[in-house]
């Protein structure tokens, strides 16, 4: 079954808007290639201080495994902040840019 992952972190207090969405546009690219993840949202709130990603995976498995332990690492270096991470089965996905609605059996 597919599982969403939101993902939260603070950002700190000199990085504006538009710094956040240009590390958000650099680091883009990274998530390509990431095992069994099949798309990504990012996170910005309206007042610019937390952000994050909201993610669609195959399977919890992968998810995790995104989320290890230098993933952690790295957000803390980057941003000094620790990330919250939620898991959520998504067992029903309607995706009107393909016009399909898939279900887990």
């Amino acid at each position: 079954m597919s599982v969403t992952a939101i993902v939260r972190f603070a950002l700190p207090e000199d990085k504006t808007r538009e710094a956040a969405r240009a590390a958000f546009e650099a680091s883009a690219p990274l998530y390509r290639s990431v095992p069994g993840l099949i798309r990504k949202y990012y996170l910005l709130s309206e007042d610019g201080r937390t952000g994050g990603g909201v993610y669609l995976f195959d399977s919890r498995e992968d998810a995790e495994r995104r989320y290890d332990a230098a993933w952690r690492a790295g957000i803390r270096e980057r941003l000094g902040a620790e990330p919250s991470i939620e898991y959520f089965e998504s067992p029903v996905i309607v995706d009107n840019e393909v016009g399909a609605v898939s279900s887990a059996a």
